[in-house]
């Protein structure tokens, strides 16, 4: 019986999808775990893996359709059928058949007798069990597996991936497999080869030359962007309050961890202990991490028993641009050699793979850090339900005054936007500061 997979609902809201990229093509062979497209939801860029063994009898759907939750976008021939006749008999799907908010595999129900069967193959792919694999074809018609991060570097330089060895899960091809096979002139594993291994000059326009006027249409995850920045803004009375902090002692005790831990794998980031602190303080603030509750007669404020931390993470344009918010569950609990390992696979995981609906789910306080992009201070705009956000920016190397002498320090500026309906400005500026005295004794935030 062929089997139709329609578009899964990947997230609570998510009523339609956008196939980003095929993973296969017509004609192809599947199994279950391998990973059929990337889908494009209101939140993030997943992948859509198989859940049944088969040929791709037909693509429904083309790269770059908006395709309705529920609708068909590829039918599968099980093993002994014709991929022809399976490609007509199972293009319909009943309403039945759209997938659960959960997006779990099910089995189509309230088929008339004797009409086709169908099933829908509709989950993302597993975060970290390993088995997911981005895949594409080589010149010999054999698989390779590959994330498409890694397909789009091999695109860049006409690199041919068919000789490297992958070090990702199930030996899939990764970021750093790539580029290593590049920088190396392609001998890689059994002799990937690069026809263009040098990089392309980055060069100035030409004088006189003029840009051109051009309409780009929003994705579905920047047009939810869009929408839900706007709702923030005009529905939550923002306001910001800034600090300052001194880094010398943060930076000289990171400096000394990471060389003592270096050998573990371990390198620990200001942002780390930013996380750390932030999570500890709101023992000390509950309004912090609290939300606006005006559901009921009454509106009330909801503190949370759980400390989530949201660290927003930028996501580049080949899987859509705009920015996500991975959430460190249960964070006031974690050393800092966890919040550096969680963050760092979620955000690997956001702009490689695409995070699951659960990876964004539940936070309390959201952390915005531009300091990588050297912004000294900046303001952010509240991510609901949370009450507060906090923007960072980079430590700098400034003149300062300390104990009536001036010299040269390292100070970085904590700007926190909060809901004035929840924390009012002393409560901001208490909470900052706490946060401010932590990082600046740091070695409080190793126990």
């Amino acid at each position: 019986m062929p089997i139709t997979v329609t578009m899964p609902r990947l997230s609570d809201t998510m009523e339609v999808g956008t196939v980003i990229q095929w993973h296969v093509k017509e004609g192809d062979t599947v199994s279950p775990g391998d990973v059929l497209a990337d889908i494009e939801t209101d939140k993030a860029t997943m992948e859509l893996e198989a859940f049944d063994e088969g040929t791709v009898a037909k693509l429904a759907a083309k790269q770059g359709d908006a395709v309705n939750v529920g609708d068909p976008i590829v039918i599968i021939a099980e093993e002994g059928e014709d991929a022809a006749e399976a490609a007509k008999s199972g293009g319909e799907v009943r309403a039945e058949s759209k997938p659960e908010p959960k997006a779990e595999s099910k089995q189509a129900e309230g088929e008339s007798e004797g009409s086709t069967s169908t099933s829908t193959a509709t989950a993302p792919a597993p975060a970290s069990n390993g088995s997911s694999n981005g895949s594409a074809s080589n010149g010999d018609g054999g698989r390779i597996f590959a994330s498409p991060l890694a397909k789009k570097i091999a695109g860049e330089h006409n690199f041919d991936l068919s000789g490297v060895d992958g070090t990702g899960p199930s030996g899939r091809i990764v970021k750093k497999d790539v580029e290593q096979a590049i920088e190396s002139g392609g001998a890689s594993g059994s002799g990937g080869k690069a026809r263009e291994s040098a990089r392309p000059a980055v060069e100035l326009p030409a004088m006189g030359a003029s840009l051109e006027d051009n309409t780009v249409t929003l994705s579905n995850m920047r047009g939810t962007i869009a929408k839900r920045l706007v709702e923030s803004k005009q529905s939550i009375p923002h306001y910001q309050v800034t600090v300052e902090v001194d880094m010398d002692d943060l930076l000289d005790l990171r400096e000394q961890l990471n060389e003592q831990l270096s050998a573990q794998g371990v390198k620990l980031t200001v942002n780390d202990f930013l996380v750390r602190a932030c999570a500890l303080a709101m023992h000390q603030h509950p309004f912090v991490n609290a939300s606006w509750d005006g559901s009921g007669k009454q509106a009330a404020i909801k503190q949370h028993g759980s400390v989530n931390i949201g660290v927003a993470v930028a996501l580049p344009e080949e899987r859509g641009g705009g920015l996500v918010v991975p959430v460190l569950q249960g964070t006031d609990r974690m050393g800092l050699r966890i919040i550096s390992s969680e963050t760092r696979r979620l955000a690997k995981k956001a702009r490689e793979k695409g995070l699951s609906v659960e990876d964004m789910e539940g936070s309390t306080f959201t952390i915005s850090n531009l300091g990588m992009f050297g912004v000294a201070h900046f303001t952010a705009i509240i991510n609901p339900p949370n009450a507060c956000i906090l923007a960072v920016g980079a430590a700098r190397e400034i003149p300062v005054v300390r104990d009536g002498q001036l010299m040269i320090g390292s100070v970085m500026s904590m700007t926190m936007s909060s809901d004035h309906r929840i924390v009012d400005g002393a409560m901001a500026a208490q909470y900052l500061n706490t946060v401010k005295g932590m990082l600046e004794a740091p070695a409080t935030l190793l126990v």
